[in-house]
């Protein structure tokens, strides 16, 4: 106890020693004489042997008061710098903003747990294939599972679907999900107001109920809380209300409606139908690998009750988080990544300015040391300015990081899941304190080491020349790490600029340009096959009809955007084999002039016709990766293929490939496509399939000037039918490159605010070496060295930092941009090493050194040989 007693005073003395220390130093720069400041100081706090009498009790206040000390301290000398401390604020600002708005979108897509009850037992249980390792099942399927399943507590399905919701209100289309009895159980989410749907209401002819969201119910009906039991007619179907979501909830998309599964299309109940996702619960103490081996069983048990359907079919059971994170996760950690990489430049930076300033301090700190204030108090005086100034640029950071987490929802609004989670809460909050503490400790660093191995005494003999060669390489290391770092995030960049130019210039298959389209809402008059084909075929002549339309039609599915619509097929009949052991195509559903429409070319045969009806025989058109794949050194037109649901049909023409999945899909380009006539459509599925149809006008007039006819045209018969999702062709293609092109805006951003702190450090060291040299520049003039050498020898200094840079920078780059080479969807048309891309970005870089030493340099040419000579 005395030991520790003894080692309290000590640490007593030491302190006020240290504050009489710092008053000294600071009445001396007030103006007072040395004697006079000391005595200021020893009067102010009395002598040591007092102090330590009257502090025993107060022991335990004396390292506040000293941490108060040095930050009062700091802040004096800060805005004695008022450049430097805006410089180094404004760049840890930039830094500290952009890691901590990356890291809300980080933490609220990635790391935040699902809002629901015990998320981690939540799981999406999927059927698998060959082709593929995630397809949906039918609904047949779901009903075994659901049965003989016992690895979950709770077992639910859901199906998209899109509605005409026209009373009560104005008509609108809604997007909503068919969804079995138990399903918001399962989840964990209770009802708001009401219920949720019970077994007797999710069978055919059930009851028609609906839930609604809660944005509904206040849009629409007004936060009526009587609103349990009124109806809403839904594709001209009257459903009774019981129940209300509670406020926020969001599984995948934004969704409004909900009605029962069991209720929908008798032709689901086929299973050859897919389309039902599967959502379980599992059971405590089970894990995801005991359930997969269960489900592995039950589906092989289904495959020999079911050959046809279910033969070859696997499942995988995923915990459902990493579904709703989808591939967004490995782009965001490479963002996060590169702009941890533009923060080390920002502290890179910051430490080069600290550098300079404590070589200008060495006489304060060589006072304070004479005056009593020991090595460890300098220190901690240092890294308490640096961590000081790390904080203010962390507040100051906040408000840039606002402002990106608004630019990157506004990038990614419609395809980031989870988004209404990215905001700057508490656990970001967290973030930005604890990088704004260690920048502050990281940068802090460089100084305090200096001053640790410096001989204080010996510098004051020898005068701020003395020192500067150890700071001259720790700086010029650091400039050199900034340049090989930027170097590094300007090569990902360029890449996918690159890549993204590539995808503009890569043909889709058809022509892009002229190209708007639109869906229309399901009729709630005409209900049989041929008053909905009639009733369309009848909208198409009157939008055609439209002077400055071209042509027009109707597809199923729209290139280049988000939906699909695989089957099975055989080359001829039927063969034994399974839908599931089958091959794939993509197949179109389309009226008899899309393909001219969509100007996809004629290769061989002919298109599809009027003469091509469901009176007729079975005709179909193929793409050149059919002909090629299946019918090689053959002529395909008159082959026969077999298509699942549709039956076997005549090939009358042969077209060419369209990217479908997306112009940098590879995968893509080898997946073969047909076109079937909607005139031959079976009519047990016609009322859906035109309930989903999107129409395609080409038309040279402005797209505001033309939609206005066309609305006309539309709700000339039926105003119930709402016209929604209207886009350009180029819009879609635009959209189908957001995968690359959000990677590219944000790397770019930070690869251009790297190179602006890169060419800052760089101007930063060559103007503070011109400022230490000028005596030496002042005896090579006096030599004889004319202005041209020394502008040349400021500049070739400048360069080689630069070189060294490149060099380490394009090692480290051909490593780290080999990461976007394993994103399959990121690069296109462009290798990861490419060598035009670092030879570009090197010679930026070397020209961006270039200029930020010139004028230095000509501040150094400028020297008067006679001024510096007679001032040193």
């Amino acid at each position: 106890m005395r030991f520790f007693r003894k080692r309290m005073l000590a640490n007593l003395e030491d302190g006020m020693r240290d504050h009489i220390a710092m008053e000294t130093q600071d009445n001396i720069e007030r103006g007072m004489s040395p004697a006079d400041a000391r005595y200021a100081a020893l009067r102010k706090f009395g002598n040591v042997g007092r102090i330590k009498e009257e502090s025993r009790e107060a022991w335990g206040f004396i390292w506040l008061d000293q941490i108060m000390q040095d930050i009062r301290y700091g802040i004096r000398g800060l805005h004695r710098s008022p450049g430097f401390t805006i410089v180094a604020v404004l760049t840890l600002a930039l830094g500290i903003g952009a890691n901590t708005a990356i890291f809300s979108v980080v933490q609220g897509v990635m790391l935040s747990p699902l809002p629901y009850r015990e998320p981690d037992k939540l799981v999406m249980v999927w059927q698998s294939n060959r082709n593929a390792p995630h397809i949906s099942l039918s609904l047949p399927d779901f009903r075994d599972w659901q049965r003989d399943a016992h690895a979950f507590e709770q077992i639910a399905a859901l199906r998209w679907f899109e509605f005409n919701l026209t009373r009560p209100g104005l008509p609108e289309h809604v997007n909503g999900y068919e969804v079995s009895s138990g399903f918001f159980n399962t989840l964990g989410v209770q009802p708001a107001l009401g219920r949720e749907f019970s077994a007797e209401e999710d069978r055919p002819g059930g009851t028609p109920v609906a839930m609604i969201s809660d944005t509904q119910w206040r849009n629409r009906f007004g936060g009526n809380p009587q609103v349990l039991g009124q109806p809403v007619t839904l594709d001209g179907v009257a459903y009774t209300i019981i129940g209300i979501l509670p406020a926020g909830f969001r599984l995948a998309s934004d969704v409004d409606v909900y009605i029962p599964l069991g209720q929908g299309d008798p032709m689901f109940n086929d299973r050859r139908f897919p389309g039902i996702l599967c959502l379980a619960r599992l059971k405590p103490g089970i894990s995801i690998q005991q359930a997969q081996l269960e489900m592995t069983n039950i589906q092989k048990t289904l495959g020999r009750l079911y050959p046809t359907t279910d033969q070859g079919l696997g499942t995988d059971v995923v915990p459902l988080k990493s579904v709703l994170v989808g591939d967004i996760s490995g782009t965001l950690l490479l963002i996060l990544g590169a702009v941890a990489v533009v923060l080390l430049i920002a502290c890179a930076n910051v430490a080069n300015l600290l550098l300079a300033r404590s070589a200008a301090r060495t006489r304060e700190f060589v006072l304070r040391s004479a005056l009593g204030a020991s090595h460890a108090r300098l220190v901690r005086q240092l890294l308490t300015e640096s961590v000081f100034l790390s904080l203010v640029g962390g507040i100051a950071g906040l408000a840039i990081a606002k402002w990106g987490i608004n630019l990157v929802l506004a990038m990614l609004a419609k395809n980031l899941l989870r988004s209404e989670n990215v905001s700057l809460n508490g656990m970001v909050l967290l973030f930005a304190l604890l990088v704004s503490l260690a920048v502050g400790i990281l940068f802090g660093l460089a100084p305090v080491f200096k001053t640790l191995t410096l001989d204080l005494h010996e510098s004051l003999k020898k005068g701020a020349r003395g020192s500067t060669s150890i700071h001259h390489r720790t700086q010029h290391t650091l400039v050199v790490g900034q340049i090989a770092l930027t170097l590094v995030l300007l090569a990902g960049a360029s890449l996918l600029f690159r890549t993204i130019h590539d995808l503009w210039k890569a043909d889709p298959g058809f022509k892009a340009e002229n190209l708007i389209t639109f869906k229309i809402g399901r009729s709630s008059v005409n209900k049989t096959p041929s008053a909905i084909r009639s009733a369309y075929l009848q909208m198409i002549e009157r939008i055609r009809s439209i002077p400055g339309v071209q042509s027009v039609d109707f597809t199923n599915v729209v290139p280049l955007g988000q939906l699909n619509n695989f089957a099975p097929f055989w080359i001829g009949t039927r063969e034994t084999s399974s839908d599931a052991e089958a091959p794939r195509l993509l197949m179109y559903w389309t009226g008899q002039n899309y393909l001219q429409t969509m100007k996809i070319p004629l290769l061989q045969g002919r298109f599809l016709s009027a003469d091509d009806t469901t009176k007729s025989e079975r005709v179909t058109v193929i793409d050149s990766v059919m002909a090629n794949t299946y019918f090689p050194h053959q002529n395909p037109i008159g082959q026969s293929i077999t298509v699942n649901l549709w039956g076997d049909a005549r090939i009358v023409g042969v077209v060419g490939h369209i990217r479908h999945s997306g112009l940098g899909d590879a995968a893509g380009l080898l997946q073969p496509q047909i076109y079937g006539s909607l005139d031959q459509f079976p009519d047990s599925g016609v009322a859906a399939v035109y309930g989903e149809l999107t129409t395609i006008v080409r038309t040279q007039l402005d797209f505001s000037s033309i939609m206005p006819a066309i609305k006309a045209a539309v709700y000339s018969t039926n105003s119930d039918q709402p016209i929604y999702e209207i886009r350009t062709m180029h819009e879609i293609l635009s959209e189908s490159m957001l995968t690359q092109r959000f990677p590219m805006v944000l790397l770019g951003g930070f690869a251009g605010l790297a190179l602006l702190l890169a060419s800052v450090g760089i101007y930063g060291v060559i103007s503070y070496s011109v400022a230490q040299r000028v005596h030496e520049i002042g005896i090579r003039m006096a030599l004889g060295a004319e202005k041209r050498n020394i502008f040349q020898m400021i500049i070739g200094q400048g360069l080689r930092l630069a070189l060294f840079g490149l060099a380490i920078g394009t090692i480290a780059a051909l490593i780290l941009t080999r990461m976007l080479s394993s994103f399959s969807h990121l690069l296109y048309g462009v290798g990861a090493s490419d060598p035009l891309t670092f030879a570009s970005v090197s010679f930026i870089l070397a020209g961006v050194a270039v200029l930020a030493c010139y004028i230095p340099a000509r501040r150094a040419a400028s020297v008067n040989p006679m001024v510096a000579l007679r001032n040193d």
